[in-house]
């Protein structure tokens, strides 16, 4: 069927879509409140970057109608999973994820296993670390002594006494439920007492502990009381261990978010009783711009199904266009619920620095192109700035002015293209006539000489100094041609030209520590050179104390001589022949004096 006439009869309707290439690839799956809105809306206006790809390849279309929203949020999923198109983010797979397994068996074995077998045993995970399950299972295995052997523990093998003890109960890992020590009874309580643990409720346990430690002392058997309350120790250092939040606050799903150009990187807090009892962090990859609201619709079915969560309630930053049955998605605005939000969102904005500190290691290219392409989109630029000059006036009382154009070249300085310009046609403190002189020179020349021009240029100052390297721009015809823009230092705000307001970018920003770089290094530089040309011009030599004998004499006469010890030396024929017969007595009468 032609593209068109599918198109024309998409219904109305909510459900998934795929798109398909010539080949009958598949290309990408999405879902939708309104299949034929949402999927006309990618034929019905202009894309960029790889959304106008993808655009390009689709030669037909599949559709599949569910009930609701989250049906459909659910198959796009799967989908996603099973085929991993390639312009859709990536959804990964609980395969690498550890699990604990209470085994269906007469006396459950309970172990780390990564694959879900489905023979009504008991799972309970996907663990993000392997280390955190194997310590929750050395916790329960040091309160509960467990079998750990495969044997077949039918109740008539035991009775016909098929079985004989083993090493681990002699040094009590085990209590030999094999030749009936341990009745069933007494080990399927242990194993409710561990399902709830796992879970998160320590409570329970801990009352059943305590009420046997109370049994045994009461009987005087004080061995197994002691042994009893080592274990409830274990167990309170554990609990100490998880992060307490509020009492009030019990089975939640919290989910934090943060993202830049190219991932977003979601955090995910399991809650129970007040305490986290699980922490996932996760890193997705931007296929098609997706937006922060999309990802984390995607995010959160995804996680709960990973982690088989069944929480009433979920915490989120923002509103999302997703409904779950019997699930509330709430906002926090204020108080403990507020504080754990942003506690997620912390925690997946320092994942984030940590896998960008990896990748400046592993790929500087990668980081590069990122930064980029962040710098484009948050300072509303035509290009990626992959050439950068910025602009610094320095003097000192209008004493000796000199201004800096520094050069960076894909975030990194180009230091063998500084130049340095001696101011000509201002005269005294006039930092904004300065720059307008020093812009103009500086691309009028670039002009000239058909050099190539900056994707951004950065002024050291406010709207005084934007505006007078703006008019140099304008003089030359390159005012709109070159983004310009102007960062101050107290607030570190920025300006761009004919808008009155300034931009503010976070503090953490890369975008705000490259240009502060860029700023900070055409001052380093500006100061280096005018502190070398105020110390030339502020040279004293033994002739500069001579009455008589003025500046430009005595520079004819060390540009001859190259110093005044060799003046001295040299005959009165020589200096008189350099400067005049009435100035060469006067320097030979002060140097007899001298003598």
């Amino acid at each position: 069927m032609p593209l068109e006439l599918q198109l024309k009869t998409l219904p109305n309707k909510p459900g998934v879509y795929q798109f398909f290439d010539e080949k009958q690839k598949i290309l990408y799956v999405g879902k939708a409140k309104n299949l034929k809105k949402r999927v006309s809306s990618y034929f019905a206006k202009e894309h960029f970057g790889k959304t106008k790809v993808l655009v390009s390849k689709i030669k037909s279309i599949k559709t599949t109608i569910v009930d609701t929203e989250y049906d459909a949020l659910l198959l796009e999923n799967n989908l996603i999973k099973e085929y991993q198109p390639r312009y859709n983010i990536r959804l990964k797979d609980d395969k690498t994820y550890p699990w604990v397994c209470i085994k269906k068996e007469p006396f459950p074995r309970i172990f780390l296993t990564r694959k879900l077998i489905h023979d009504g045993s008991e799972y309970y995970g996907p663990y993000a670390s392997v280390l955190i399950a194997r310590t929750l299972l050395e916790l329960i295995k040091s309160i509960y002594p467990l079998r750990t052997c495969n044997l077949d523990l039918k109740e008539e093998k035991i009775e016909n006494h098929k079985f004989t003890v083993c090493l681990e109960y002699h040094i009590h890992n085990c209590l030999a439920p094999c030749i009936g020590y341990q009745t069933l009874d007494d080990y399927q309580e242990s194993i409710r007492e561990i399902r709830e643990i796992i879970k998160g409720n320590i409570s329970e346990p801990v009352s059943s502990l305590r009420k046997k430690m109370l049994d045994h002392s009461e009987k005087l058997e004080y061995e197994k009381a002691q042994s009893i309350k080592e274990k409830l120790e274990l167990l309170e250092k554990y609990q100490v261990k998880s992060t307490v939040i509020s009492p009030s606050i019990s089975n939640v799903d919290v989910f934090g978010i943060t993202s830049d150009e190219s991932a977003a990187y979601v955090n995910y807090f399991k809650i129970v009783k007040g305490r986290i009892i699980r922490s996932y962090t996760t890193e997705i990859k931007k296929q098609l711009d997706e937006s922060e609201e999309e990802i984390l619709e995607k995010t959160i079915v995804d996680i709960r199904e990973k982690f088989k969560s069944f929480s009433k309630e979920i915490y989120i930053p923002f509103p999302i266009d997703l409904e779950i049955p019997e699930i509330k998605l709430s906002v926090p605005k204020i108080g403990d619920k507020k504080k754990i939000l942003d506690l997620s969102e912390r925690n997946a904005k320092e994942y984030r620095i940590e896998k960008l500190k990896q990748v400046k290691i592993t790929d500087p290219e990668r980081h590069s192109n990122r930064i980029m392409a962040e710098m484009k989109n948050l300072l509303h630029l035509p290009k990626e700035p992959r050439l950068i000059e910025g602009f610094d006036n320095s003097n000192i009382q209008g004493a000796h002015p000199v201004s800096a154009c520094v050069v960076f070249r894909n975030g990194k300085p180009s230091k063998s293209e500084y130049r340095i310009f001696n101011v000509k046609t201002v005269e005294g403190p006039n930092d904004f006539a300065t720059m307008e002189e020093v812009v103009y020179r500086r691309y009028r020349r670039q002009l000239e000489e058909g050099n190539e021009l900056p994707q951004l240029i950065l002024i050291d100052g406010g709207k005084g100094q934007l505006s007078s390297a703006y008019k140099s721009l304008e003089l030359l015809g390159l005012a709109g041609k070159i983004p310009i823009i102007g960062i101050a230092k107290r607030l570190e705000e920025l300006y761009f030209p004919h808008d009155a307001v300034p931009l503010y970018l976070d503090k953490t920003s890369e975008t705000l520590k490259v240009l502060q770089k860029v700023r900070d290094e055409a001052h380093r530089y500006g100061i280096t050179r005018h502190r070398n040309k105020r110390s030339k011009q502020t040279f004293t030599t033994e002739l500069d104390t001579v009455p008589g004998i003025g500046k430009k004499t005595i520079q004819l006469l060390l540009s001859h001589f190259k110093s005044v010890r060799l003046i001295k030396q040299a005959s009165p024929e020589e200096i008189e022949k350099l400067i005049g017969k009435k100035r060469a007595e006067i320097l030979q009468e002060y140097f007899k004096t001298q003598k």
